[in-house]
């Protein structure tokens, strides 16, 4: 478990998203909202990456290569019950599947903030 240079337990964050532009925006975003983020461009590597250690904050997009968004969504779910899952997608909402927040496409900061606030009540502004 990481520690922020305040003590405060750091949040961790998964990112998975396709397109590597938009990952890296979005890990720019949490991190410097002082979370450990960790990034996958598919559901199969994102599986490999949290490797039984259970995020703070996962967030998915729908459109992924080989399993797609909303099994990735199933299997957090399943694998862990307490993660929130922010949908990040193009997609209308009314599509998405079942989750925490909405982080629809182009994210800003504010946005990334206002779903850490939602769903990550340990989380502290830096």
């Amino acid at each position: 478990m990481s520690l922020s240079t305040r003590g405060v337990e750091r949040v961790r964050v998964l990112v998975v998203d396709h397109d590597e532009d938009h990952r890296d925006l979005l890990r720019l975003h949490f991190e410097s909202a002082g979370c450990d983020v960790t990034v996958a461009a598919s559901a199969e590597s994102a599986i490999l990456a949290w490797g039984g250690a259970e995020p703070d904050l996962a967030v998915i997009e729908l459109l992924l290569p080989g399993m797609n968004g909303w099994t990735l969504r199933e299997r957090l779910g399943s694998d862990y019950p307490a993660c929130p899952v922010a949908i990040c997608s193009v997609l209308d909402q009314q599509d998405y599947p079942p989750n925490q927040a909405a982080l629809p496409k182009p994210v800003s900061r504010e946005s990334v903030m206002a779903v850490l606030r939602h769903c990550v009540p340990m989380w502290n502004s830096p």
